[in-house]
């Protein structure tokens, strides 16, 4: 029994590294079956997945050279830390606690289990919202280029791709079960990223100079610039690490640091290449999705389209609590468990891909689920709950340290909200639902 009084049903394991038996809760889902470098390669994955394609028009065309540097980098400094401190709570109490909410209701209580609950999913729903939004974009761009008719619109496509999503949510039982798949997807992301890579450079040494000023004015800028800074931290945080870390092999924590370690050094290089070398080629006028602003043969271009597609298709941890729920164990294929996979996964991506199509705001998108949840769940909360487990062992200017981190992030969480509703607002008075932009 955890100090929230959260019961959960367990099973005891034992550390491989001989120092304690720790409780591990129950799940439908595998545990403590991968590596740290594969799991570094999942984070990896994950940060240069197609959203790599929208962080020049997303992010460096709000806040310009200056912000848009520097931003990025205290952001993937901040994030290793917020990271770092959640990965160390991971066995916190003696007991493994493999999902976020379950750590928050050990240390707080059911009241922030359920936030925490809460949060998570939405989270999760916005980011795969943004990704069904990259993948019906990618699509789009692909049929543009080969068959310029403007029969098959950006909500089709958007249909399309959340079909594909569903399929694949459907045929992957679990995040261990993406080992192959993990090969394909760095392939994937390897083309898209080199080919937007080599023509933005192209493009830029054959274009005049620039206008790098940045857009709008007076309140107008203002809204924009707070809506990119929760960009900078959605670019490197999923809100689900425990449910990540709870597939490593022990030792837990040095093997999750390995894999962070990898993630913020090795894994964010082809990022930064990608978003500023788009930035410096096309300035203030970049793409939300930087293909749309690349020139090259036809072929090319398609290919990068098409791979940033595929990579889009993702498995969501969300699934974990669904199967745990309904006792959904054994073999993938069992018939009871396909159907019970197609029913809630296909419906769940449905309504997902209806919100997609319906608001494709894509830039939008990303600063909301950076407002309200990604600020929260991996700023504040992480922050907090070390600061109330560790309580006893931190010196006063440790404290406050963390205090601080709690305090900015809030503030950055409420203004970044009420930014990114009013660009949603707004974009859509631009446009209309059902955009095809």
């Amino acid at each position: 029994m955890g100090r929230g009084d959260i019961e959960l049903e367990t099973n005891k394991v034992y550390d491989h590294d001989d120092v304690a038996d720790v409780e591990v809760p129950s799940t439908a889902h595998q545990i403590s079956s991968d590596s740290w470098f594969q799991v570094g390669f999942i984070l990896t994955t994950g940060i240069n997945s197609a959203y790599v394609l929208g962080y020049s028009g997303t992010v460096m065309v709000p806040l310009g050279w200056t912000g848009g540097v520097v931003g990025l980098v205290l952001a993937t400094i901040i994030s290793l830390y917020a990271n770092a401190l959640i990965a160390h709570l991971h066995e916190y109490g003696g007991q493994r606690h493999i999902r976020y909410r379950d750590l928050a209701g050990f240390i707080y209580g059911k009241k922030t289990y359920s936030l925490t609950w809460a949060l998570q999913y939405i989270n999760l729903f916005m980011i795969n919202t943004g990704y069904i939004i990259l993948a019906g974009s990618a699509l789009k761009a692909t049929y543009v280029l080969l068959r310029d008719d403007g029969l098959l619109k950006l909500p089709y496509c958007i249909a399309i791709a959340g079909l594909v999503c569903a399929m694949f949510a459907i045929c992957i039982p679990h995040l261990s079960a993406l080992g192959i798949w993990l090969g394909f997807s760095t392939i994937f992301s390897l083309i898209y990223i080199i080919i937007s890579f080599l023509l933005s450079l192209k493009d830029g040494l054959q274009s005049p100079p620039r206008d790098y000023n940045l857009l709008g004015d007076g309140f107008s800028k203002v809204f924009t610039i707070i809506g990119a800074s929760a960009n900078l931290v959605f670019a490197f945080n999923t809100g689900m690490l425990p449910e990540i870390q709870a597939t490593i092999r022990q030792p837990v924590v040095k093997n999750m640091m390995n894999a962070l370690y990898f993630q913020f050094t090795v894994g964010v290089l082809p990022l930064y290449l990608v978003t500023f070398t788009g930035y410096w080629a096309y300035g203030s006028s970049t793409s939300v999705y930087l293909l749309n602003s690349v020139n090259g043969p036809v072929w090319v271009k398609a290919l990068a389209n098409i791979t940033a597609f595929l990579q889009s298709i993702f498995a969501s941890p969300m699934y974990e609590f669904l199967d745990t729920k309904y006792g959904i164990k054994g073999s993938a294929l069992n018939v009871k468990n396909m159907s019970f996979r197609i029913v809630v996964r296909g419906g769940y991506l449905a309504f997902n891909t209806f919100v997609s199509a319906f608001l494709p705001f894509l830039g939008d998108f990303m600063s909301l689920t950076g407002a309200i949840s990604t600020f929260p769940l991996t700023f504040i909360l992480a922050n907090h709950m070390y600061l109330k487990a560790k309580k006893d062992k931190l010196t006063s200017s440790q404290k406050l340290w963390h205090w601080l981190n709690i305090g900015f992030f809030s503030i950055m969480s409420i203004a970044a909200t009420i930014a990114a509703i009013r660009l949603i607002s707004v974009d859509s008075k631009t446009y209309h639902v059902f955009a095809d932009l």
